[in-house]
C-alpha cells in the first residue's frame, strides 16, 4: 500500500497512533475554545453528539502541555530551497473539522509537521478575496479583489503574486481549482497549467494527481465541496464533515502522485482553507469565519504548533521563500521560518483587519 493511502481499518488499529491523532485534534478544540493559550477566539457551537470523550481532557493537557508552548529553534539554517511547493487549499474548511471527523493525511501532516489551527482569513472572509491573499501575500485592500463572483471584466489581482514571482523565475507553474473564479487571482500568462474541474473532490484530485505527477515547481489545487456542503447543510453538519473526509480521501490521490514519481521528497506541502463558515454562510468578522488551518508538510519529522499570529497572506511568502524567491516588499505577508528551523520573525497581531 502507499505510505500515504490510509485504510481507516488499518489506521485505527496502528498502536499508539489513534491516541495521538486523538490529542493532536483536540489541541484543535482546546485552542478553539480557549483552553489552551494561543489567539483568543470564541468557543464554536458543537452538538453533544458530535463531541470527543470529556473523559480523555485532563489526560490531553497533561500529555500535551509541552507540544503546544513548543518554542521553535534558536539556531538559524540556510535558506531551504526547496525544489517545489504544493499549496492545497481545502475551500471552507473549519479547523474544528479536525477534531470532529477522521482526516488522516491532514492529521499525518500535523504529526510530522508544523502547524497552527488558529491562522486567521482576510477579512471579508469570502472565497475569492482570501485565495487572492492566500496567492499575492496581500491583504484586499492591496490586491484589489473585494468582489467574490465569476467576473473576469473586473479583471485581475493587482500583482505581484507568487505566481508571478515563479513564472517570471522561469519556474513551471500549475492551478488545478474546483471554483472557475478562482482565475482572476493572476494573470493567465503566470500559470503554465490552468485547469478547472466542476466535480468533486476526489475528481479535482484525479484530474491534477498525472499533471503533478509530469513535474512542477509551484502548484496550487483547490477542493470546493467542503464549502458547498457548508452552504446546503450548515457548517460543521455531519453532511459536511463527511466532505472534509473525501477532501482529504483527495489529497491522499495527490500525495499517492508524488509518491510513485519519486516526487515526494524535496516537495514542501501547505495544506489550508480559504476561510470557515458559520451556519450556512461566512464572509463576516466572527472568528468561526475567520480561523483556518494552517499545515506544512515535508520538512522534518516532529511536530511543532506556532503559537504567534500566522495570516493566509503568510502562504505565498513561506513558499516563495521555500523555493528561493524574492519576497516582495509590498507583501503583508511573512514566511513562518520556524517551519524550516529558524527563529521567526516578529508580529503581534494579524494583518488584513
Amino acid at each position: 500500500m502507499p505510505f500515504f493511502q490510509i485504510n481507516k481499518s488499518s489506521y485505527s488499529h496502528k498502536i499508539g497512533r489513534p491516541y495521538r491523532i486523538f490529542l493532536l485534534g483536540l489541541t484543535a478544540l482546546l485552542l478553539l475554545s480557549g483552553c489552551v493559550s494561543s489567539t483568543e477566539i470564541s468557543s464554536p457551537t458543537i452538538a453533544a453528539s458530535q463531541t470527543p470523550p470529556s473523559e480523555t481532557a485532563t489526560a490531553f493537557q497533561q500529555d500535551t502541555a509541552t507540544q503546544t508552548s513548543a518554542q521553535p529553534p534558536t539556531a538559524t539554517v540556510e535558506s531551504p530551497n526547496y525544489e517545489r511547493v504544493l499549496i492545497i487549499s481545502i475551500d471552507g474548511l473549519r479547523p474544528e473539522a479536525i477534531v470532529l471527523t477522521s482526516l488522516p493525511n491532514l492529521e499525518n501532516f500535523m504529526e510530522t509537521g508544523t502547524y497552527t489551527l488558529t491562522a486567521e482569513t482576510t477579512l471579508p472572509s469570502s472565497t475569492l478575496p482570501a485565495h487572492a491573499s492566500m496567492l499575492t501575500g496581500m491583504c484586499p485592500d492591496k490586491h484589489g479583489i473585494d468582489w467574490n463572483e465569476d467576473a473576469e471584466e473586473s479583471g485581475f489581482a493587482n500583482s505581484p503574486s507568487i505566481f508571478e514571482i515563479a513564472h517570471n523565475a522561469g519556474l513551471k507553474t500549475v492551478m488545478i481549482v474546483g471554483k472557475k473564479k478562482l482565475n482572476q487571482i493572476t494573470l493567465p500568462e503566470n500559470i503554465d497549467i490552468f485547469e478547472f474541474v466542476s466535480d468533486n473532490d476526489s475528481k479535482v484530485a484525479q484530474v491534477a494527481a498525472p499533471i503533478l505527477a509530469e513535474g512542477f515547481d509551484l502548484a496550487f489545487v483547490h477542493f470546493a465541496k467542503v464549502d458547498l456542503l457548508g452552504h446546503s447543510h450548515g457548517w460543521l453538519s455531519p453532511t459536511q464533515l463527511l466532505g472534509a473526509q473525501n477532501a482529504d480521501d483527495a489529497i491522499g490521490i495527490l500525495l499517492n502522485a508524488l509518491e510513485e514519481a519519486n516526487l515526494r521528497e524535496g516537495t514542501l506541502i501547505i495544506a489550508t482553507a480559504d476561510h470557515g463558515g458559520y451556519i450556512r454562510d461566512h464572509g463576516g468578522s466572527l472568528p468561526s469565519e475567520r480561523k483556518i488551518p494552517w499545515i506544512v508538510s515535508g520538512v522534518s519529522q516532529n511536530s511543532l504548533v506556532i503559537s504567534r499570529p500566522i495570516s493566509i497572506t503568510d502562504t505565498a511568502a513561506t513558499a516563495a521563500y521555500a523555493l528561493d524567491l524574492p519576497i516582495p516588499e509590498i507583501w503583508d505577508g511573512i514566511p513562518a521560518l520556524e517551519v524550516f528551523g529558524q527563529i521567526p520573525p516578529e508580529r503581534a497581531e494579524f494583518p488584513c483587519e
